[in-house]
């Protein structure tokens, strides 16, 4: 049934129809960060597996990456932006307060008649939560096609005297475009989780900070600044991030054997290393591109999606995890049934 209570004429799946990108052109080595941080390129490579990541240019924000990507997807699946009902935005850099970044990327990518708004499930995890807001809203049978876009300008809320954060961080965008599809595909079970008392493991801290010659020190979001525990992140990640992807499995019925392949957030090369080493799988079943990106926050997941179906890594009927965890600390994961182009509600009443 619709969400007014009248039945539909079947029972449908919430399928991934395209999932589109944007990485600024903007590329910054190691080596560049080595002249504005005590920070050593051999260091990062051994500790982090960041080699380069990407920067908005000035008159980029996270609309126009947003945007972007929504449109690749668009173009990926053939369809206009203009076909699209309702756009979310998962961000923690709002180009604005208000009104959400939504109504900015559904003006520049023509998605003339859509509905819009912002969600915040604390950057990183937006790769699961906001998706499965979008999951939730295609399956009331009030949208026909759902555009759920993840962009963050990390990058601007650095405090450049601060290494941890700023090694790690790149901007850049993607988009998952969703439409109905067979009910036995598409996203299944998912599981979000929060532990709040670990809130200031990886946070934007509201703190005055001042240059080294006293004069005030302001990011592109006034006294905000991202601030990191790399310990706690890594112990928490490595720690909890299996055990949540094994619960999924286990409510499935399945086993990390019946995976094809593992989506996980990039927070670093060896946390990724590690979840799988704790799963008991090895590493050429997940895709890797924090070496290339840096951790692209809410964008991170959606982008190894992207990357592993350029790759040819995924295939209809491929039984997926997707893995998305940062501040909170919150884990978001998902089961997602890969689907086709004859999977969805077009190809399958034609």
């Amino acid at each position: 049934m619709d969400i007014s209570g009248t039945p539909l004429a079947r029972s449908w799946g919430v399928g991934i129809r395209a999932v589109g990108g944007y990485l600024p052109e903007k590329v910054v080595t190691n080596s560049d960060l080595e002249e504005v941080l005590l920070t050593r390129d051999d260091w990062i490579r051994e500790n982090i597996g960041v080699e380069t990541r990407r920067m908005a240019a000035e008159d980029e924000w996270t609309s126009d990456l947003g945007a972007a990507a929504f449109k690749d997807a668009c173009a990926r699946a053939g369809v206009s932006p203009s076909e699209v009902d309702l756009v979310i935005c998962g961000t923690y850099t709002p180009d604005n307060m208000a009104p959400p970044t939504a109504m900015r990327v559904i003006e520049k990518a023509g998605a003339h008649g859509a509905t819009g708004f912002d969600i915040n499930s604390g950057a990183c995890p937006g790769g699961v939560f906001a998706l499965d807001v979008g999951a939730k809203y295609l399956a009331s049978g009030e949208y026909r096609r759902v555009a759920v876009v993840l962009a963050d300008v990390n990058t601007r809320t650095m405090d450049w005297k601060d290494p941890g954060p700023a090694v790690i961080f790149g901007d850049g965008a993607a988009c998952y475009l969703l439409e109905r599809c067979r009910p036995d595909r598409g996203v299944g079970l998912t599981l979000l989780h929060s532990d709040p008392s670990r809130y200031e493991a990886v946070w934007v801290a509201r703190e005055k900070r001042t240059l080294r010659d006293g004069r005030r020190l302001t990011s592109a979001f006034g006294d905000n600044f991202a601030t990191l525990s790399g310990k706690a992140v890594h112990d928490f990640a490595v720690g909890e991030v299996p055990k949540i992807i094994q619960e999924l499995l286990a409510r499935a019925g399945q086993d990390v054997s019946d995976v094809d392949l593992f989506a996980l957030h990039q927070a670093n090369l060896y946390i990724v290393r590690g979840i799988m080493a704790a799963l008991g799988v090895p590493d050429d079943r997940t895709v890797t591109n924090i070496q290339k990106y840096g951790n692209t926050s809410g964008a991170s997941v959606p982008l190894v999606l992207r990357e592993a179906d350029d790759l040819g890594r995924l295939s209809p009927g491929d039984q997926v995890v997707l893995a998305a965890f940062g501040s909170g600390l919150s884990i978001g994961a998902a089961l997602v049934r890969w689907c086709g182009p004859e999977d969805f509600e077009g190809a399958a009443t034609a």
